[in-house]
């Protein structure tokens, strides 16, 4: 998708004399440990990142030099945390809605209108519209979800660094054989998420007693 393209839910709002847009991105609801991450961010009308798109879809490097260059240029940045005990308390669902929330509020500039990548904030008080697959069809979102990831990413970096066994830096929580072959074999961390499977099967099958 083109640049034209991708700026097309902005455009039309900037034709509505809308200025502060906020794109809105999530990433972590799938990994067996640590928080999921959102961001919420309002670029300059003339913002320009040539490549930018779905942060899944850009290698390591290209998403640093892109974290860099978005927080660089980026009128406002928000970003929500909501950890592990949370989500297990509420689900990772609610969690997310969360975080999304969290990430708005962190924004010095209120958004005047937000997009956001296929959640419903049924709590909002700003105008909102909802994309599916939206960090690949606006900027906003896309340059969210970049924000988001490495922002999650460089905190799983910094968990393997403490348990190097799970493999962490290269699976970044989700359950890969490694990951899943060093539960068996470790057991779990504080920073799993005890509500989903195979953790919850882990606990369960171990008759361990979580708080």
């Amino acid at each position: 998708m083109n640049e034209v393209d991708l700026k097309k839910y902005e455009n039309d709002l900037y034709q509505k004399n809308i200025k502060y847009i906020a794109g809105v991105d999530e990433v972590g609801r799938g990994p067996l440990v640590g928080p999921v991450v959102t961001a919420c961010v309002i670029l300059p009308k003339d913002f320009h990142l040539e490549g930018l798109t779905d942060s899944k879809k850009l290698t390591a490097k290209k998403r640093d030099l892109f974290f860099d260059y978005i927080k660089e240029h980026a009128l406002s940045i928000g970003i929500g945390i909501i950890d592990e005990r949370k989500i297990d308390e509420v689900n990772i669902y609610e969690a997310t809605k969360l975080a999304m929330y969290q990430a708005i509020d962190n924004c010095k500039i209120k958004p005047e209108h937000i997009l956001i990548d296929a959640m419903k904030l049924e709590k909002l008080t700003i105008p909102s519209t909802s994309i599916i697959k939206g960090d690949a069809k606006s900027i906003s979102i896309a340059a969210a979800s970049v924000i988001a990831k490495v922002t999650r990413d460089r905190m799983l970096d910094e968990l393997d660094q403490k348990y190097p066994m799970y493999d962490f830096k290269n699976n970044k929580g989700y359950p890969t054989k490694k990951h899943l072959a060093a539960i068996k074999k470790y057991g779990i961390i504080n920073e799993h998420r005890k509500t989903f499977s195979p953790v919850k099967n882990y606990i369960e099958e171990n008759k361990i007693h979580s708080n």
